[in-house]
């Protein structure tokens, strides 16, 4: 099966409301600060941008709201062009416990995984039809370990179960990964060194 190249997906979407003058309205889910920084830089200049925190995933309690806290002071002061807001939803462990029940052995990248960007993705869908939404999307595209190809597919589907239009994306293309890493250093950002779950936790700092 062929890639699709979901940024060029995205570009002729921004060149269609571009041309028609709408500013439309996106609630983007962002798994950290560092991630959504390029997304909001380059999404704040077309919509009218809410950064959704819902990352039940994250492992310890302090470290989920070290990154609430790092992802809010960047809304603040970053400069945009359209203002950006924030809704935090809820740290409700226990659904990812369940969810991830039977895969705690599973690889990064793997079933557990894809399972984890489907319980985060379908409640930022839920959320954005329930407050009228124009589109719904996730920052989780520019980390150079996550699969496009699946976050998309996985967004795609959930839009047409949820009924709410996904944007379709890939942050790493067009540099931006190098720039959110340009970001993260000018606005002194942490920077996390595991994606965020217990089970990446543990992988990354098995040999400390």
């Amino acid at each position: 099966m062929n890639k699709i190249n979901y940024q060029k997906e995205l570009d002729k979407i921004i060149s269609k409301i571009d041309k028609e003058g709408l500013v439309p309205s996106l609630l983007l889910h962002s798994c950290c600060g560092p991630c959504s920084s390029y997304c909001i830089e380059y999404l704040s200049q077309y919509f009218n941008v809410t950064v959704f925190y819902y990352n039940p995933n994250i492992y310890p309690e302090e470290e989920y709201y070290h990154r609430v806290k790092e992802q809010q002071r960047f809304i603040n002061e970053f400069p945009t062009k359209y203002p950006v807001s924030f809704i935090e939803g809820d740290y409700d462990t226990d659904s990812f416990y369940k969810m991830a029940k039977g895969l705690e052995k599973e690889p990064e990248k793997g079933l557990r995984c894809h399972k984890c960007y489907d319980l985060r993705l379908r409640r930022t869908a839920i959320v954005a039809k329930e407050k009228g939404f124009d589109f719904f999307t996730t920052t989780l595209t520019i980390s150079p370990m996550k699969d496009s190809q699946v976050l998309n597919e996985i967004g795609i589907r959930i839009g047409e179960e949820e009924g709410i239009e996904w944007l379709p994306n890939d942050f790493k293309k067009k540099e931006g990964y190098k720039r959110s890493t340009e970001l993260s250093k000018e606005y002194d950002m942490y920077r996390q060194d595991y994606c965020g779950c217990v089970y990446s936790y543990n992988d990354r700092h098995k040999e400390d």
